[in-house]
């Protein structure tokens, strides 16, 4: 592959299957929804949850819509933790690392949280400042490093499929929000 054709791929969202674990599928397809680069979609995703969840009522904040589900507070929390996790593989990976990454419960992670009892408006911030942090590191990726693949939760990953499904998985829970939420 040349650099040119590299370049104009870096930004599409035809992924090799070699470069995600099946699981993540759903992440990349949201993602895939627009025809925007990792950057722009980080960012754009940002906005839309601004867009969905600043105004959430009081009321609402710890509305769970069956039992042993989420709150909304619980789900923000989520997409931080999740954002702070797929990063950090990220970063790991696209320095070289060749460590194999461990996995993460989610449901283990909510549930040693405390996220019902932070401040809703805390919880926007801290996403926020993640998920800027997360754009001005994929702003720093080179081509070379957005292809390095690594392994985490014992499946093979690249850079490049890492920053598609951060936007992706955003976009996958606002949509569970507003189809279950309101």
């Amino acid at each position: 592959m040349t650099i040119f054709e590299f370049k104009y791929n870096r930004n599409m969202l035809e992924l090799p299957k070699n470069e995600y674990a099946p699981f993540y599928a759903p992440y990349i397809l949201e993602a895939s929804k627009s025809d925007k680069g990792i950057v722009e979609n980080l960012q754009s995703s940002l906005i839309d949850f601004f867009e969905l969840l600043s105004d959430i009522p009081e009321e609402k904040q710890l509305f769970a819509y069956a039992e042993n589900k989420w709150t909304i507070k619980e789900l923000v929390q989520h997409m931080i933790d999740t954002e702070r996790v797929m990063a950090y593989r990220a970063l790991r990976i696209s320095r070289g690392d060749t460590t194999a990454l461990a996995g993460f419960d989610e449901n283990d992670f909510i549930a040693n949280a405390n996220a019902n009892q932070i401040p809703y408006i805390e919880l926007l911030k801290e996403f926020s400042l993640v998920r800027k942090s997360s754009i001005a590191m994929f702003k720093g990726f080179s081509d070379e490093m957005l292809l390095r693949k690594g392994r985490a939760s014992e499946t093979e990953i690249s850079v490049r499929a890492l920053g598609f499904i951060l936007t992706g998985h955003v976009l996958h829970h606002l949509n569970i929000i507003k189809e279950r939420y309101f």
